[in-house]
Protein backbone atom coordinates (compact mmCIF):
# COMPACT_ATOMS: atom_id res chain seq x y z
CA UNK A 1 0.00 0.00 0.00
CA UNK A 2 1.17 3.50 -0.89
CA UNK A 3 -0.77 6.50 0.44
CA UNK A 4 -0.74 9.73 -1.54
CA UNK A 5 0.03 12.88 0.45
CA UNK A 6 0.94 16.51 -0.07
CA UNK A 7 2.62 16.79 3.33
CA UNK A 8 6.07 18.32 3.69
CA UNK A 9 6.68 16.16 6.77
CA UNK A 10 9.10 13.28 6.08
CA UNK A 11 10.86 10.95 8.47
CA UNK A 12 10.43 8.56 11.35
CA UNK A 13 10.33 8.61 15.14
CA UNK A 14 10.52 5.97 17.86
CA UNK A 15 8.43 5.96 21.04
CA UNK A 16 10.12 3.93 23.78
CA UNK A 17 9.12 3.52 27.41
CA UNK A 18 10.72 3.27 30.83
CA UNK A 19 8.65 0.11 31.43
CA UNK A 20 6.05 -2.11 29.85
CA UNK A 21 2.61 -0.47 29.94
CA UNK A 22 4.11 3.03 30.14
CA UNK A 23 1.82 4.13 27.32
CA UNK A 24 3.86 3.49 24.18
CA UNK A 25 1.05 1.83 22.21
CA UNK A 26 -1.54 4.50 22.90
CA UNK A 27 0.91 7.32 22.23
CA UNK A 28 1.84 5.79 18.87
CA UNK A 29 -1.86 5.46 18.07
CA UNK A 30 -2.47 9.06 19.10
CA UNK A 31 0.41 10.32 16.97
CA UNK A 32 -0.79 8.28 14.00
CA UNK A 33 -4.34 9.66 14.21
CA UNK A 34 -3.10 13.21 14.83
CA UNK A 35 -0.77 13.07 11.82
CA UNK A 36 -3.48 11.53 9.66
CA UNK A 37 -5.75 14.44 10.56
CA UNK A 38 -3.05 16.80 9.21
CA UNK A 39 -3.10 15.02 5.86
CA UNK A 40 0.15 13.15 6.53
CA UNK A 41 0.41 9.60 5.26
CA UNK A 42 1.61 7.69 8.31
CA UNK A 43 2.23 4.06 9.26
CA UNK A 44 2.89 2.40 12.63
CA UNK A 45 5.78 0.00 13.14
CA UNK A 46 6.86 -2.34 15.92
CA UNK A 47 9.87 -4.43 15.03
CA UNK A 48 9.30 -7.14 17.61
CA UNK A 49 6.13 -7.61 19.59
CA UNK A 50 5.51 -10.18 22.32
CA UNK A 51 1.77 -10.61 22.55
CA UNK A 52 -1.01 -13.18 22.56
CA UNK A 53 -3.37 -10.58 21.11
CA UNK A 54 -2.97 -10.76 17.36
CA UNK A 55 -4.82 -9.94 14.16
CA UNK A 56 -5.01 -11.29 10.61
CA UNK A 57 -4.43 -8.90 7.70
CA UNK A 58 -6.39 -9.09 4.47
CA UNK A 59 -3.65 -11.12 2.82
CA UNK A 60 -3.57 -13.65 5.67
CA UNK A 61 -0.59 -12.40 7.71
CA UNK A 62 -0.59 -12.44 11.52
CA UNK A 63 0.53 -9.28 13.34
CA UNK A 64 0.11 -7.80 16.81
CA UNK A 65 -3.37 -6.50 17.49
CA UNK A 66 -1.92 -3.20 18.74
CA UNK A 67 -0.33 -2.56 15.33
CA UNK A 68 -3.67 -3.27 13.66
CA UNK A 69 -5.25 -0.72 16.02
CA UNK A 70 -2.50 1.79 15.25
CA UNK A 71 -3.01 1.24 11.52
CA UNK A 72 -6.70 1.99 12.06
CA UNK A 73 -5.63 5.18 13.86
CA UNK A 74 -3.51 6.06 10.83
CA UNK A 75 -6.47 5.23 8.55
CA UNK A 76 -4.45 2.68 6.57
CA UNK A 77 -4.77 -1.05 6.05
CA UNK A 78 -2.75 -3.21 8.48
CA UNK A 79 0.07 -5.23 6.90
CA UNK A 80 2.85 -7.59 7.93
CA UNK A 81 5.58 -4.95 7.49
CA UNK A 82 4.10 -3.03 10.45
CA UNK A 83 5.07 -5.87 12.83
CA UNK A 84 7.68 -8.07 11.16
CA UNK A 85 8.44 -10.17 14.29
CA UNK A 86 5.66 -11.38 16.60
CA UNK A 87 6.43 -13.60 19.59
CA UNK A 88 3.50 -15.65 20.93
CA UNK A 89 4.35 -17.27 24.28
CA UNK A 90 3.19 -20.87 24.66
CA UNK A 91 4.83 -21.45 28.04
CA UNK A 92 6.89 -19.36 30.44
CA UNK A 93 10.00 -20.40 28.50
CA UNK A 94 9.02 -20.80 24.85
CA UNK A 95 7.34 -18.72 22.16
CA UNK A 96 6.25 -19.18 18.59
CA UNK A 97 8.17 -16.77 16.37
CA UNK A 98 6.00 -15.28 13.62
CA UNK A 99 8.08 -13.63 10.88
CA UNK A 100 6.42 -11.30 8.38
CA UNK A 101 3.07 -12.73 9.35
CA UNK A 102 3.92 -16.45 9.11
CA UNK A 103 5.08 -19.03 11.67
CA UNK A 104 8.87 -19.22 11.53
CA UNK A 105 10.18 -21.10 14.58
CA UNK A 106 9.63 -22.13 18.18
CA UNK A 107 12.24 -20.55 20.41
CA UNK A 108 13.15 -20.62 24.07
CA UNK A 109 13.97 -17.51 26.06
CA UNK A 110 17.69 -18.28 25.94
CA UNK A 111 18.06 -19.43 22.33
CA UNK A 112 15.94 -16.64 20.83
CA UNK A 113 19.08 -14.52 20.84
CA UNK A 114 20.59 -16.90 18.29
CA UNK A 115 17.80 -15.93 15.89
CA UNK A 116 18.10 -12.16 16.15
CA UNK A 117 21.01 -11.79 13.69
CA UNK A 118 18.72 -13.39 11.11
CA UNK A 119 15.72 -11.29 12.14
CA UNK A 120 17.33 -7.83 12.19
CA UNK A 121 17.83 -7.59 8.38
CA UNK A 122 14.15 -8.48 7.89
CA UNK A 123 13.15 -5.81 10.43
CA UNK A 124 15.28 -3.14 8.78
CA UNK A 125 13.96 -4.05 5.34
CA UNK A 126 10.36 -3.84 6.55
CA UNK A 127 10.97 -0.41 8.09
CA UNK A 128 12.72 0.84 4.95
CA UNK A 129 9.81 -0.42 2.85
CA UNK A 130 7.28 1.51 4.97
CA UNK A 131 9.42 4.64 4.89
CA UNK A 132 9.52 4.45 1.09
CA UNK A 133 5.71 4.39 0.89
CA UNK A 134 4.62 6.70 3.72
CA UNK A 135 5.57 10.24 4.72
CA UNK A 136 6.10 9.28 8.35
CA UNK A 137 6.59 6.03 10.27
CA UNK A 138 5.99 6.06 14.03
CA UNK A 139 7.91 3.19 15.62
CA UNK A 140 7.08 1.63 18.97
CA UNK A 141 9.73 0.16 21.20
CA UNK A 142 9.19 -2.84 23.47
CA UNK A 143 9.54 -3.09 27.23
CA UNK A 144 12.38 -0.74 28.16
CA UNK A 145 15.52 0.22 26.22
CA UNK A 146 17.44 -0.06 29.49
CA UNK A 147 17.18 -3.86 29.69
CA UNK A 148 20.97 -4.10 29.72
CA UNK A 149 20.95 -7.89 29.90
CA UNK A 150 19.19 -8.03 26.51
CA UNK A 151 20.92 -5.18 24.67
CA UNK A 152 23.19 -7.52 22.68
CA UNK A 153 20.16 -9.06 20.96
CA UNK A 154 17.86 -6.04 20.84
CA UNK A 155 16.15 -5.47 17.50
CA UNK A 156 13.28 -3.24 18.60
CA UNK A 157 14.63 -0.45 20.85
CA UNK A 158 18.08 1.09 20.43
CA UNK A 159 19.12 -1.99 18.47
CA UNK A 160 16.76 -0.65 15.79
CA UNK A 161 17.07 3.10 16.41
CA UNK A 162 20.83 3.15 15.85
CA UNK A 163 21.01 1.40 12.46
CA UNK A 164 17.85 3.18 11.29
CA UNK A 165 18.98 6.61 12.56
CA UNK A 166 15.81 7.23 14.61
CA UNK A 167 15.26 9.92 17.23
CA UNK A 168 13.69 8.38 20.33
CA UNK A 169 11.16 9.75 22.80
CA UNK A 170 11.04 7.94 26.15
CA UNK A 171 7.65 7.75 27.87
CA UNK A 172 7.42 7.40 31.65
CA UNK A 173 4.32 6.42 33.64
CA UNK A 174 3.92 8.86 36.52
CA UNK A 175 0.97 6.88 37.92
CA UNK A 176 3.46 4.23 39.12
CA UNK A 177 5.56 6.81 40.96
CA UNK A 178 9.25 7.59 40.57
CA UNK A 179 8.89 8.89 37.03
CA UNK A 180 11.89 11.26 37.16
CA UNK A 181 14.12 8.47 38.46
CA UNK A 182 12.82 6.20 35.70
CA UNK A 183 13.52 8.74 32.97
CA UNK A 184 16.99 9.58 34.24
CA UNK A 185 17.85 5.96 35.02
CA UNK A 186 16.76 4.74 31.59
CA UNK A 187 19.06 7.24 29.90
CA UNK A 188 21.96 6.72 32.31
CA UNK A 189 22.03 2.94 31.74
CA UNK A 190 22.63 3.34 27.99
CA UNK A 191 26.05 3.56 26.38
CA UNK A 192 27.15 6.80 24.76
CA UNK A 193 26.11 5.84 21.22
CA UNK A 194 22.67 4.73 22.37
CA UNK A 195 22.20 7.88 24.46
CA UNK A 196 22.72 10.04 21.37
CA UNK A 197 19.34 8.87 20.06
CA UNK A 198 17.32 9.72 23.20
CA UNK A 199 15.93 13.06 22.10
CA UNK A 200 13.32 13.85 24.73
CA UNK A 201 10.89 12.59 27.33
CA UNK A 202 7.11 12.38 27.75
CA UNK A 203 5.34 11.94 31.08
CA UNK A 204 2.15 9.90 30.85
CA UNK A 205 -0.92 9.26 33.03
CA UNK A 206 -0.70 12.45 35.10
CA UNK A 207 -3.59 13.33 37.40
CA UNK A 208 -3.83 16.92 38.59
CA UNK A 209 -2.39 20.32 37.71
CA UNK A 210 0.66 19.99 35.42
CA UNK A 211 2.07 23.16 36.96
CA UNK A 212 3.01 21.02 39.96
CA UNK A 213 5.64 19.36 37.77
CA UNK A 214 7.25 22.50 36.39
CA UNK A 215 10.27 22.52 38.69
CA UNK A 216 10.86 18.81 38.12
CA UNK A 217 10.68 19.25 34.35
CA UNK A 218 13.31 21.93 34.55
CA UNK A 219 15.57 19.79 36.71
CA UNK A 220 15.31 16.70 34.49
CA UNK A 221 16.25 18.84 31.49
CA UNK A 222 19.24 20.29 33.35
CA UNK A 223 20.41 16.85 34.52
CA UNK A 224 19.95 15.03 31.19
CA UNK A 225 20.12 17.76 28.55
CA UNK A 226 16.80 16.50 27.16
CA UNK A 227 13.43 18.29 27.28
CA UNK A 228 10.14 16.88 28.46
CA UNK A 229 7.94 17.38 25.39
CA UNK A 230 4.63 16.75 27.07
CA UNK A 231 2.71 15.79 30.18
CA UNK A 232 -0.19 13.58 29.09
CA UNK A 233 -3.27 13.26 31.30
CA UNK A 234 -4.63 10.03 32.72
CA UNK A 235 -7.43 8.87 30.43
CA UNK A 236 -9.97 6.36 31.75
CA UNK A 237 -11.89 3.71 29.85
CA UNK A 238 -9.57 3.52 26.82
CA UNK A 239 -9.21 -0.28 26.67
CA UNK A 240 -7.85 -0.09 23.14
CA UNK A 241 -6.89 -3.52 21.77
CA UNK A 242 -4.51 -4.15 24.65
CA UNK A 243 -1.64 -6.59 24.29
CA UNK A 244 0.33 -6.24 27.50
CA UNK A 245 -0.53 -8.66 30.30
CA UNK A 246 -0.37 -5.72 32.70
CA UNK A 247 -3.41 -4.24 30.94
CA UNK A 248 -5.71 -7.23 31.17
CA UNK A 249 -6.94 -6.77 34.72
CA UNK A 250 -7.61 -3.07 34.32
CA UNK A 251 -11.08 -1.61 34.65
CA UNK A 252 -12.78 -1.07 31.33
CA UNK A 253 -14.55 1.94 32.80
CA UNK A 254 -18.05 2.15 34.27
CA UNK A 255 -20.83 0.04 32.82
CA UNK A 256 -23.01 2.01 30.45
CA UNK A 257 -26.43 2.43 32.14
CA UNK A 258 -28.95 -0.28 31.23
CA UNK A 259 -31.93 0.61 29.08
CA UNK A 260 -34.20 -1.73 31.02
CA UNK A 261 -34.55 -3.08 34.53
CA UNK A 262 -32.08 -5.95 34.16
CA UNK A 263 -28.39 -6.26 33.38
CA UNK A 264 -26.49 -9.18 31.85
CA UNK A 265 -23.45 -10.42 33.76
CA UNK A 266 -20.68 -12.00 31.70
CA UNK A 267 -17.85 -14.04 33.24
CA UNK A 268 -14.66 -14.67 31.30
CA UNK A 269 -12.09 -17.14 32.72
CA UNK A 270 -8.72 -15.42 33.00
CA UNK A 271 -6.76 -18.20 31.31
CA UNK A 272 -2.97 -18.15 31.90
CA UNK A 273 -2.33 -18.06 28.12
CA UNK A 274 -5.45 -16.11 27.23
CA UNK A 275 -5.31 -14.66 23.72
CA UNK A 276 -7.34 -12.11 21.79
CA UNK A 277 -9.16 -10.87 24.85
CA UNK A 278 -10.41 -8.04 22.63
CA UNK A 279 -13.22 -10.42 21.65
CA UNK A 280 -15.07 -9.34 24.79
CA UNK A 281 -14.55 -5.59 24.38
CA UNK A 282 -17.66 -5.20 22.26
CA UNK A 283 -19.78 -6.84 24.97
CA UNK A 284 -18.39 -4.42 27.56
CA UNK A 285 -19.39 -1.53 25.29
CA UNK A 286 -23.08 -2.44 25.46
CA UNK A 287 -25.43 -0.65 27.91
CA UNK A 288 -26.37 -2.93 30.78
CA UNK A 289 -23.67 -5.54 30.15
CA UNK A 290 -21.15 -6.20 32.94
CA UNK A 291 -18.01 -8.09 31.88
CA UNK A 292 -15.42 -9.38 34.35
CA UNK A 293 -12.45 -11.71 34.30
CA UNK A 294 -12.75 -14.58 36.80
CA UNK A 295 -10.11 -16.80 38.38
CA UNK A 296 -12.10 -19.39 40.36
CA UNK A 297 -15.22 -21.48 39.83
CA UNK A 298 -17.17 -19.79 42.63
CA UNK A 299 -16.98 -16.47 40.77
CA UNK A 300 -19.27 -17.76 38.03
CA UNK A 301 -22.24 -17.91 40.42
CA UNK A 302 -24.89 -15.45 39.29
CA UNK A 303 -23.48 -15.10 35.77
CA UNK A 304 -25.81 -15.03 32.80
CA UNK A 305 -23.16 -15.83 30.19
CA UNK A 306 -19.76 -17.48 30.32
CA UNK A 307 -17.37 -16.63 27.49
CA UNK A 308 -14.47 -19.07 27.21
CA UNK A 309 -11.86 -17.06 25.30
CA UNK A 310 -9.00 -17.94 23.00
CA UNK A 311 -5.70 -19.32 24.25
CA UNK A 312 -2.24 -20.10 22.91
CA UNK A 313 -2.15 -23.25 25.10
CA UNK A 314 -5.46 -25.08 24.91
CA UNK A 315 -4.44 -28.26 26.72
CA UNK A 316 -2.52 -26.53 29.50
CA UNK A 317 -5.24 -23.93 30.06
CA UNK A 318 -7.85 -26.70 30.11
CA UNK A 319 -5.91 -28.26 32.98
CA UNK A 320 -5.90 -24.86 34.71
CA UNK A 321 -9.69 -24.66 34.34
CA UNK A 322 -9.98 -27.96 36.16
CA UNK A 323 -7.53 -26.98 38.90
CA UNK A 324 -9.45 -23.79 39.71
CA UNK A 325 -12.91 -25.33 39.74
CA UNK A 326 -13.88 -23.31 36.68
CA UNK A 327 -14.34 -26.40 34.51
CA UNK A 328 -16.98 -27.85 36.86
CA UNK A 329 -18.64 -24.45 37.23
CA UNK A 330 -18.89 -23.99 33.45
CA UNK A 331 -20.37 -27.47 32.99
CA UNK A 332 -22.90 -26.77 35.77
CA UNK A 333 -23.74 -23.42 34.20
CA UNK A 334 -24.47 -25.02 30.82
CA UNK A 335 -26.36 -27.93 32.44
CA UNK A 336 -28.69 -25.36 34.00
CA UNK A 337 -29.59 -24.19 30.48
CA UNK A 338 -27.49 -21.03 30.70
CA UNK A 339 -25.44 -19.87 27.71
CA UNK A 340 -21.74 -20.55 27.15
CA UNK A 341 -19.77 -19.13 24.21
CA UNK A 342 -16.38 -20.60 23.33
CA UNK A 343 -14.09 -18.71 20.96
CA UNK A 344 -11.20 -20.42 19.15
CA UNK A 345 -9.25 -22.19 21.94
CA UNK A 346 -12.31 -21.85 24.15
CA UNK A 347 -14.33 -23.58 21.46
CA UNK A 348 -11.79 -26.41 21.38
CA UNK A 349 -12.11 -26.89 25.15
CA UNK A 350 -15.90 -27.31 24.91
CA UNK A 351 -15.64 -30.56 22.95
CA UNK A 352 -15.20 -34.16 24.08
CA UNK A 353 -11.52 -34.57 23.14
CA UNK A 354 -8.49 -32.47 22.26
CA UNK A 355 -5.66 -34.21 20.42
CA UNK A 356 -2.53 -32.06 20.47
CA UNK A 357 0.87 -33.12 19.19
CA UNK A 358 1.74 -29.57 18.09
CA UNK A 359 1.45 -27.00 20.91
CA UNK A 360 1.54 -28.97 24.17
CA UNK A 361 2.51 -32.34 22.63
CA UNK A 362 0.47 -34.03 25.37
CA UNK A 363 -1.52 -36.26 23.07
CA UNK A 364 -5.26 -36.68 23.56
CA UNK A 365 -6.99 -35.25 26.62
CA UNK A 366 -10.63 -34.94 27.63
CA UNK A 367 -12.46 -31.69 26.98
CA UNK A 368 -15.43 -30.29 28.89
CA UNK A 369 -17.87 -32.47 26.93
CA UNK A 370 -20.37 -29.68 26.26
CA UNK A 371 -20.19 -30.13 22.49
CA UNK A 372 -20.11 -33.46 20.57
CA UNK A 373 -16.82 -32.48 18.91
CA UNK A 374 -13.13 -33.26 18.92
CA UNK A 375 -10.13 -31.08 18.07
CA UNK A 376 -7.09 -32.24 16.11
CA UNK A 377 -4.06 -29.97 16.11
CA UNK A 378 -2.24 -29.65 12.81
CA UNK A 379 1.21 -28.27 12.03
CA UNK A 380 -0.24 -25.73 9.59
CA UNK A 381 -1.64 -22.61 11.25
CA UNK A 382 -4.98 -21.43 9.84
CA UNK A 383 -4.97 -17.67 9.16
CA UNK A 384 -8.09 -16.32 7.48
CA UNK A 385 -10.63 -13.49 7.31
CA UNK A 386 -13.97 -15.35 6.94
CA UNK A 387 -17.45 -13.93 6.49
CA UNK A 388 -20.85 -15.57 6.88
CA UNK A 389 -24.17 -15.36 8.70
CA UNK A 390 -25.46 -16.31 12.12
CA UNK A 391 -28.68 -15.55 13.99
CA UNK A 392 -29.97 -13.94 10.81
CA UNK A 393 -27.15 -11.38 10.78
CA UNK A 394 -24.07 -10.93 8.57
CA UNK A 395 -20.83 -11.67 10.41
CA UNK A 396 -17.17 -11.25 9.56
CA UNK A 397 -14.17 -12.14 11.70
CA UNK A 398 -10.70 -13.60 11.60
CA UNK A 399 -9.17 -17.01 12.38
CA UNK A 400 -5.83 -17.86 14.03
CA UNK A 401 -5.53 -21.50 15.09
CA UNK A 402 -3.75 -24.84 14.74
CA UNK A 403 -6.67 -26.86 16.09
CA UNK A 404 -9.43 -28.06 13.74
CA UNK A 405 -12.79 -28.85 15.35
CA UNK A 406 -15.06 -31.53 13.88
CA UNK A 407 -17.96 -33.65 15.08
CA UNK A 408 -16.66 -36.62 17.04
CA UNK A 409 -17.82 -39.86 15.35
CA UNK A 410 -17.69 -41.57 18.74
CA UNK A 411 -20.09 -39.08 20.33
CA UNK A 412 -23.62 -40.41 20.94
CA UNK A 413 -25.67 -40.19 17.77
CA UNK A 414 -28.33 -38.14 19.53
CA UNK A 415 -25.73 -35.53 20.49
CA UNK A 416 -24.33 -35.36 16.98
CA UNK A 417 -27.77 -35.06 15.45
CA UNK A 418 -28.62 -32.29 17.90
CA UNK A 419 -25.57 -30.21 16.93
CA UNK A 420 -25.82 -27.34 14.48
CA UNK A 421 -23.09 -25.49 12.60
CA UNK A 422 -22.24 -22.01 13.88
CA UNK A 423 -19.58 -19.69 12.36
CA UNK A 424 -17.26 -22.55 11.39
CA UNK A 425 -17.98 -24.06 14.79
CA UNK A 426 -20.83 -25.86 16.51
CA UNK A 427 -23.85 -25.27 18.68
CA UNK A 428 -25.66 -27.65 21.01
CA UNK A 429 -28.41 -26.35 23.30
CA UNK A 430 -27.24 -23.20 25.11
CA UNK A 431 -23.58 -23.83 24.18
CA UNK A 432 -22.03 -22.21 21.11
CA UNK A 433 -18.47 -22.47 19.85
CA UNK A 434 -16.77 -20.65 16.98
CA UNK A 435 -13.30 -20.49 15.49
CA UNK A 436 -13.88 -16.84 14.59
CA UNK A 437 -12.38 -13.99 16.56
CA UNK A 438 -14.06 -10.60 16.19
CA UNK A 439 -17.59 -11.93 15.64
CA UNK A 440 -18.98 -9.89 18.54
CA UNK A 441 -17.73 -6.69 16.91
CA UNK A 442 -20.54 -7.10 14.36
CA UNK A 443 -23.29 -4.92 15.83
CA UNK A 444 -26.31 -6.77 14.44
CA UNK A 445 -25.01 -10.19 15.44
CA UNK A 446 -24.02 -8.98 18.92
CA UNK A 447 -27.54 -7.61 19.51
CA UNK A 448 -29.12 -10.85 18.32
CA UNK A 449 -26.86 -12.92 20.56
CA UNK A 450 -27.50 -10.74 23.61
CA UNK A 451 -31.22 -11.12 22.95
CA UNK A 452 -30.75 -14.90 22.99
CA UNK A 453 -28.66 -14.70 26.18
CA UNK A 454 -31.30 -12.59 27.91
CA UNK A 455 -33.98 -15.13 26.99
CA UNK A 456 -31.96 -18.15 28.15
CA UNK A 457 -30.95 -16.50 31.42
CA UNK A 458 -34.40 -15.18 32.25
CA UNK A 459 -33.38 -11.53 32.08
CA UNK A 460 -36.75 -10.35 30.78
CA UNK A 461 -36.01 -6.78 31.84
CA UNK A 462 -32.85 -6.52 29.76
CA UNK A 463 -33.23 -4.25 26.75
CA UNK A 464 -30.73 -4.55 23.91
CA UNK A 465 -29.51 -1.15 22.75
CA UNK A 466 -30.62 -0.59 19.15
CA UNK A 467 -27.81 1.77 18.17
CA UNK A 468 -24.51 0.78 19.80
CA UNK A 469 -21.78 0.98 17.15
CA UNK A 470 -18.56 -0.64 18.28
CA UNK A 471 -16.77 0.84 15.27
CA UNK A 472 -17.91 4.34 16.21
CA UNK A 473 -16.82 3.80 19.81
CA UNK A 474 -13.37 2.66 18.69
CA UNK A 475 -13.05 5.66 16.39
CA UNK A 476 -14.06 8.02 19.20
CA UNK A 477 -11.36 6.56 21.42
CA UNK A 478 -8.73 7.00 18.72
CA UNK A 479 -9.85 10.58 18.21
CA UNK A 480 -9.53 11.20 21.95
CA UNK A 481 -5.91 10.05 21.75
CA UNK A 482 -5.26 12.45 18.87
CA UNK A 483 -6.86 15.25 20.90
CA UNK A 484 -4.56 14.38 23.80
CA UNK A 485 -1.52 14.60 21.53
CA UNK A 486 -2.65 17.94 20.07
CA UNK A 487 -3.46 19.45 23.47
CA UNK A 488 -0.65 18.14 25.67
CA UNK A 489 2.36 17.34 23.47
CA UNK A 490 4.78 19.84 21.95
CA UNK A 491 3.80 18.83 18.44
CA UNK A 492 6.11 21.38 16.80
CA UNK A 493 9.07 19.80 18.57
CA UNK A 494 7.85 16.34 17.53
CA UNK A 495 7.53 17.46 13.90
CA UNK A 496 11.06 18.85 14.06
CA UNK A 497 12.40 15.50 15.29
CA UNK A 498 10.57 13.67 12.52
CA UNK A 499 11.91 15.99 9.82
CA UNK A 500 15.43 16.62 11.12
CA UNK A 501 16.23 13.34 12.89
CA UNK A 502 18.50 12.88 15.88
CA UNK A 503 19.57 16.24 17.38
CA UNK A 504 23.28 16.97 17.45
CA UNK A 505 25.21 17.60 20.62
CA UNK A 506 23.07 15.75 23.16
CA UNK A 507 25.20 15.23 26.29
CA UNK A 508 26.29 11.91 27.73
CA UNK A 509 24.82 11.10 31.15
CA UNK A 510 27.01 8.83 33.30
CA UNK A 511 27.56 6.08 34.19
CA UNK A 512 26.39 4.56 30.89
CA UNK A 513 25.90 0.89 30.15
CA UNK A 514 28.18 -1.32 32.27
Amino acid sequence: MTVESNSSLRGALMVAGTTSDAGKSVMVAGLCRWLSRQGVSVAPFKAQNMSLNSFVTRDGAEIGRAQAMQARAARVEPEAAMNPVLLKPGTDRTSQVVLMGRPFAEAGAMDYGDLTPRLLPVVLEALADLRSRFDVVICEGAGSPAEINLRHRDITNLGLARPAGLPVLVVGDIDRGGVFAALHGTLALLDADDQKHISGFVINKFRGDPALLDSGLGMIRKITGRPVLGVLPYLTGLWLDVEDSLDLEKDRGPMRPPLGSDVIRVSVPRLPRLSNITDIDALAAEPGVVVRLVHHGAEIAGSDLVVLPGTRATVNDLAWLRSTGLADAIVAHASAGLPVLGICGGHQMLGRLVSDEVESRQGTVAGLGLLPTRTEFGAQKVLARPAGEALGQPVHGYEIHHGVVTLDPEAPESDRNGAEEFLDGWRSGPVRGTTWHGALENDGFRRAYLTEVAGLSGRDGFVVAPDTSFEALREARLDSLADMVADHLDVKAVEHLINEGVPAGLPFVPPGRP
